[in-house]
């Protein structure tokens, strides 16, 4: 049986200079989950995490600690029983900080 797989690009271009926080996306279907950053320009560290929820309504921290990128590139990190809703959380922190990123989940069944 082959497994069903898919990747969504949840933000793309994006620049932001404190938080930013995907839009929900449902994946209650798959079995495991990866989310990659591409942080296209970036002065500061970004901390990207995921958060967890019920109904894509209200949210908690997925419970991993932050994985963290200084300088322009990708991140990733994977996320397992996470239930029916995921999003991400990106904070960037340092002087004057700024980032232009591209989210994706990579979800597999």
């Amino acid at each position: 049986m082959i497994k069903h797989s898919y990747t969504a690009v949840v933000e793309r271009n994006v620049t932001f200079t404190d938080e930013l926080v995907t839009e929900p996306y449902e994946v209650a279907w798959a079995h495991e989950a990866r989310v990659f950053v591409r942080a296209l320009d970036l002065v500061g560290q970004i901390e990207a995490t995921a958060e967890i929820s019920p109904d894509g309504l209200f949210w908690i921290p997925e419970g991993s600690p932050p994985v963290k990128l200084e300088q322009p590139g990708v991140l990733s990190f994977p996320v397992r029983e996470f239930g029916h809703w995921l999003r991400v959380m990106l904070k960037i922190k340092g002087p004057a900080p700024s980032a232009r990123v591209i989210v994706y989940l990579t979800l597999k069944e």
